[in-house]
C-alpha cells in the first residue's frame, strides 16, 4: 500500500488530483481499509480543497453551504410531518364546529322561534340550555366507545348523529318536535367534545401539543361565526322559514367532516393499547419531527400502556371511588378549569347577547344580528392569537390574564347595564357603547386563555389508563355547567337585573384566578407521560418510599 502512495507521487498532476479525490469519496463512505498505515485524513474536505488549490476562505464556504444544505433538508422533512400532524389535527378538531354552529345561530333562531311557535321565556330558557344536558349521554359513551372502535371512528359516529339532530330540527313543525332535534344533536356534541380533545393531544408532538390542542376551541369559535353569519343571512326570510333554514344549514359541516376524517390516521396511542405496534409505529413515524423522537414517543406510549396494564381494574373505580392522592389532584384540576369555563358566564354572553344589547338599548332585529357578528369575529381572531402563545408563552401565565381580563370585563358590563337599567326612558349613548366594549374584550380575554386550555389542560394531565374517561368528566361538568347557566339566566336576571347578574359571574371569575394561581402547575413542554409527575407532591413520593422500603424488609428471610 505504502508502494502505491510513493508511486502516486510521480503521477501528473490532473491524474494525482483524480486520486486524491478518489480517497476522499472512499473516507466519506467510511473504507478506512484503503487508508495505508499512519496516513490520517481527518478532514477529507479539507484535503481535497488544499489538493485542487482552494484557499482556506473557499474551504470554509464549501464546508459552510454544505452544512447549511443538510440543515434545510432536515427542516424540509421536519416541516412536511409538522404539516401532517396539524392537517390531522385540524380534521379531528373540526367537530367542535357542530357546538359552535350550534350554539350561534341558536342566539339568533330564537329571536324568530319564539314568534312563529309562540313560546315562553321559559321555553326559551329550556330550548336553549338543554342540549347541554343531552350532551352529557353522548360524552359519557364516548369514552367506552373510543376504547372500544377507536378515535377516528367515534369522530365518524359524532359527525352522523349531529347531522340527523340538525335535520330533525330543521324540519320541526312544533316545540317538541323541536326538542326531539336537541335531543339527538346533544348527543352528537357530546361525542364530538369528547374526543376532539383527546385524539388531537395523541397525535400531537409535546412541542406542539399545546397549539394542537387548542383547535377544538378554535372550531367551536369559528362555529360560532358561521351561526351569526347564518342568523343575519335568513333573518330576512319570512320567520317560519328563516329558523328553520338557520338550524338545518348545520347538517352540511358534518358531511365534510365525515369524509374528511376517513383520510387521518388512528391514535398511535389507542394502536399501542390494543397491541398493534407495528401500526403505531409508522404513525408515529409520520407525525413525529425525527424518527428518534418517534422511537422515543413509542417506547413512552408502550411504558405508559403497561404500567396501565399492571394497574388494570376498573377505571371508574381508579378515578372516583378509589382514586390515589395524584389522580384525585388531576381529576380536581380537570373538573374545575371546566367549571370555571362556563360558570364566568361566556355561554350567556354569546347565546343571550341579542338579549344584552337588547337591554343596552339597541332595538333592531338587523343591527342586533349584525353586532352579534362582530362578537363572534372577536372571538374567533383572539383564539388564533391564543394558538400561537400557548407552546410560547405557556398554559397558566395566560389562565392567569385570561381570569383577570375578564373580571375587569364583567365588572365593566355589569356596570354599564345597571346605568342603562336605572335610566329607562333616556337613551345613553356612551352606557351602550361601554356595553358592547366590555362584551368585546370579556371574549377576548376568555378566548386568549380560558377557552381553549380548559380543552388543552384537562386532556394532556390524565394518565393514559384513565384518559378517556377523565376527558369525558371534565366533558360532563363543562355541559352540566353550560346548561345550568343558560337555562337559568332570563330567570337570573329577572330576579337580580341584567347587571346584578354579570357581577354574580365577575365574582365567579376572581375565584377562578384564585384557584388557577394556587394549585394548577405548568405544563408546557412536557410529554403526556411525564404529566402525572407534575400532581405528585414530595409527601406522596415519602410515602411510597416508605412502603417500598417496609416492604423490602418484610420480603428478607
Amino acid at each position: 500500500m505504502m508502494e502505491f502512495f510513493n508511486n502516486l507521487l510521480h503521477f501528473p498532476f490532473k491524474i494525482r488530483t483524480q486520486s486524491f479525490q478518489c480517497l476522499v469519496i472512499l473516507a466519506r463512505l467510511r473504507l478506512p481499509l484503503f487508508m495505508p498505515h499512519g496516513f490520517a485524513l481527518q478532514n477529507p474536505a479539507r484535503t481535497h480543497s488544499r489538493s485542487l488549490g482552494m484557499g482556506e476562505e473557499d474551504e470554509h464556504r464549501s464546508r459552510r453551504e454544505g452544512e447549511e444544505t443538510g440543515q434545510a433538508m432536515g427542516e424540509a422533512k421536519k416541516t412536511r410531518k409538522s404539516k401532517y400532524a396539524l392537517s390531522c389535527a385540524l380534521l379531528a378538531s373540526m367537530t367542535s364546529i357542530l357546538l359552535g354552529y350550534d350554539i350561534g345561530v341558536m342566539s339568533g333562531a330564537v329571536i324568530f322561534i319564539k314568534d312563529d311557535l309562540k313560546i315562553s321565556d321559559t321555553q326559551i330558557e329550556v330550548l336553549v340550555g338543554v342540549l347541554n344536558l343531552y350532551s352529557l349521554i353522548g360524552s359519557a359513551l364516548a369514552g367506552k366507545t373510543s376504547d372500544w372502535i377507536g378515535r377516528r371512528l367515534t369522530i365518524v359516529l359524532a359527525a352522523a348523529i349531529f347531522f340527523a339532530g340538525a335535520l330533525l330540527m330543521g324540519f320541526a313543525t312544533n316545540y317538541a318536535f323541536l326538542m326531539v332535534g336537541r335531543f339527538v344533536a346533544g348527543i352528537g356534541v357530546g361525542y364530538a367534545l369528547m374526543i376532539a380533545p383527546v385524539y388531537t393531544a395523541e397525535v400531537s408532538p409535546a412541542a406542539s401539543r399545546g397549539r394542537l390542542t387548542s383547535f377544538p376551541e378554535v372550531f367551536i369559535n369559528a362555529g360560532i361565526m358561521l351561526g351569526y353569519v347564518s342568523n343575519y343571512a335568513f333573518s330576512p326570510l319570512p320567520e317560519r322559514l328563516s329558523w328553520r333554514l338557520m338550524l338545518g344549514v348545520g347538517a352540511v359541516p358534518a358531511v365534510f367532516l365525515a369524509g374528511g376524517v376517513m383520510a387521518m390516521p388512528e391514535s398511535p396511542r389507542w394502536l399501542v393499547m390494543k397491541g398493534r405496534i407495528d401500526a403505531a409505529k409508522q404513525v408515529l413515524y409520520k407525525i413525529s419531527d425525527t424518527e428518534e423522537e418517534a422511537e422515543l414517543r413509542l417506547a413512552e406510549i408502550k411504558a405508559a400502556a403497561e404500567s396501565s396494564e399492571s394497574a388494570a381494574g376498573d377505571v371508574w373505580k381508579q378515578l372516583l371511588i378509589n382514586p390515589t392522592p395524584t389522580v384525585r389532584r388531576i381529576l380536581i384540576a380537570a373538573v374545575a378549569i371546566h367549571f370555571f369555563q362556563q360558570a364566568s358566564g361566556i355561554d350567556s354572553v354569546v347565546l343571550y347577547s341579542p338579549r344584552v344589547f337588547e337591554k343596552a338599548g339597541i332595538e333592531k332585529k338587523s343591527t342586533l344580528l349584525a353586532t352579534t357578528v362582530a362578537v363572534g369575529f372577536t372571538k374567533t381572531a383572539f383564539i388564533l392569537v391564543a394558538t400561537f402563545l400557548l407552546d410560547r408563552v405557556g398554559r397558566r401565565p395566560l389562565l392567569l390574564c385570561s381570569a383577570g381580563g375578564m373580571l375587569c370585563s364583567l365588572l365593566m358590563l355589569g356596570a354599564g347595564l345597571t346605568v342603562v337599567n336605572r335610566h329607562p326612558a333616556e337613551k345613553l349613548y356612551w352606557a351602550a357603547a361601554i356595553c358592547i366594549a366590555s362584551t368585546l374584550s370579556f371574549v377576548s380575554f376568555f378566548s386568549i386563555g380560558l377557552g381553549p386550555i380548559a380543552w388543552v389542560y384537562s386532556s394532556e394531565i390524565f394518565p393514559l389508563r384513565l384518559r378517556a374517561q377523565g376527558v369525558s368528566m371534565g366533558v360532563a361538568v363543562n355541559r352540566v355547567t353550560s346548561g345550568v347557566i343558560t337555562m337559568t339566566f332570563i330567570s337570573l336576571y329577572k330576579a337580580m337585573t341584567i347587571g346584578g347578574a354579570f357581577f354574580l359571574y365577575a365574582g365567579i371569575a376572581s375565584a377562578a384566578w384564585i384557584f388557577f394561581f394556587a394549585v394548577l402547575p405548568e405544563t408546557r413542554g412536557k410529554t403526556l407521560e411525564e404529566m402525572e409527575t407534575l400532581f405528585v407532591k414530595n409527601k406522596d413520593k415519602q410515602a411510597a418510599e416508605t412502603q417500598a422500603t417496609t416492604e423490602l424488609v418484610s420480603c428478607k428471610p
